[in-house]
């Protein structure tokens, strides 16, 4: 009798035990992603570009922002609609005068921004906001775009013969086109007071202490050879500016140096992927391995690679799981395929760790405040390795080692130059 209770309270006792031990597992998958700062940068607040193309020069601009931060010059918020009435009136030019080769569209790349505040300069966000000519303070290019691209077309793809100037020598067309935007998003100012002094555009952007030759864009593509220069072959790369290519390694080795040293990171990404899509809803923009194999069966790895592809991609959606590690090649044929595109422009400003260990980069957004995070969401470096476009820099937040294979000026004199590969 007593053999027998003692037999019923082990039981009762194991039973407890592995109900305590699956409520913990439990409570972990529940747990969803939890998220460790290994690094953050201050960085301005996020901005919502809403009904408009212009993530470009949202990101564009909160990285200089970010930088005027970092130079202890103090917070600004700089107009992105100065510089997107300029941006688009020079690509309707191109338009016109590649008859059409070069498209027109809303979009554009951080060149954009860089070559904009040097030629244009800049101006504060209250001289000139999104929205105030129609009453909101929100950016709605609909009926803008509309129009805009209606009056390019009939001009870049017409069958002009030649175009009617006006009394001032501008092209009608152009002056047609200016009082478009005129209309949508105010006229450009020419002269304002901002903390009691008068400036201009330019006078401003020069007493902001920036040089836009300290920035440069990065890469890694196998179609071009490393360490030279190549014009991006992406259509709202306009302007045809030039990119850095590096090899894959050393692109991943540039964001972990940058972020390490107090440096934000422009980034142009591929928001197709699935894998940032499901970051809405998490905060976590992930890569998992869907095709992953373990030979080790008493690990949670185990349990990842028993499931199939569709529940993998489920689970990847609540909690972290193993992340998929892409080589060059793959990264390569993915661009080649049009499946990595180039779709949106945000601002890395910080690295993180989930509770598995992934490594994570913090991205602040344009899209308002939405999510867990208000607007940013941690991006993991295995999507970043593969869905990058290209990034912009201070050329400072590049290693040495790095700058010497660019042929670039390095900060130690004794730093070796690489060889090319």
């Amino acid at each position: 009798m007593k053999k027998a209770l003692l037999i019923l309270c082990c039981a009762a006792l194991c039973g407890s035990v592995f109900a305590q031990n699956e409520a913990k597992k439990d409570e972990q998958k529940d747990s969803g992603y939890v998220f460790t700062t290994v690094k953050e940068i201050p960085i301005t607040p996020v901005k919502n570009q809403y009904k408009a193309g212009t993530c470009w020069c949202y990101s564009g601009l909160g990285f200089i922002e970010a930088e005027l931060l970092r130079m202890g010059k103090g917070e600004y918020d700089l107009s992105e609609m100065y510089i997107v009435s300029n941006t688009y009136i020079d690509r309707a030019k191109a338009a016109v005068r590649t008859h059409g080769d070069v498209s027109f569209s809303q979009g554009g790349s951080f060149y954009d921004v860089i070559y904009g505040m040097k030629t244009f300069g800049l101006v504060p966000e209250e001289e000139m906001r999104p929205g105030q000519e129609y009453g909101d303070t929100l950016s709605d290019h609909s009926e803008l775009s509309a129009f805009a691209d209606a009056v390019v077309g009939i001009v870049a793809k017409g069958k002009l013969k030649k175009m009617q100037v006006g009394k001032d020598g501008m092209l009608l067309w152009e002056k047609v086109l200016r009082d478009i935007h005129d209309i949508y998003l105010g006229k450009c100012p020419t002269e304002f007071t901002y903390k009691g002094k008068k400036y201009t555009p330019k006078s401003f952007y020069e007493s902001l202490g920036l040089n836009a030759d300290d920035y440069i864009s990065i890469t890694s593509y196998t179609h071009h050879p490393f360490y030279e220069k190549f014009v991006l072959e992406i259509q709202d790369n306009w302007r045809w500016s030039q990119c850095y290519n590096v090899p894959l390694d050393e692109f991943m080795d540039i964001f972990d140096y940058a972020i390490d040293n107090g440096y934000t990171i422009a980034w142009g990404s591929d928001v197709s992927e699935e894998g940032f899509r499901m970051g809405r809803k998490s905060g976590a923009c992930v890569l998992p391995d869907l095709e992953a194999k373990s030979a080790n069966l008493g690990s949670d790895m185990a349990h990842w690679t028993g499931l199939k592809p569709s529940e993998r991609k489920s689970e990847a959606e609540k909690h972290p799981t193993p992340q998929r590690w892409v080589t060059q090649e793959e990264r390569q044929q993915a661009y080649d395929n049009w499946e990595t595109t180039d779709d949106h422009g945000m601002l890395i400003y910080g690295k993180a760790t989930d509770q598995m260990g992934n490594e994570y980069y913090m991205v602040k957004n344009s899209w308002g405040d939405y999510g867990t995070y208000h607007g940013m969401f941690y991006a993991s470096k295995a999507f970043v390795r593969y869905k990058t476009m290209n990034i912009v820099v201070h050329k400072d937040a590049i290693p040495d080692a790095i700058k010497a294979k660019l042929g670039l000026p390095t900060s130690n004199k004794n730093a070796k130059k690489g060889k090319k590969k």
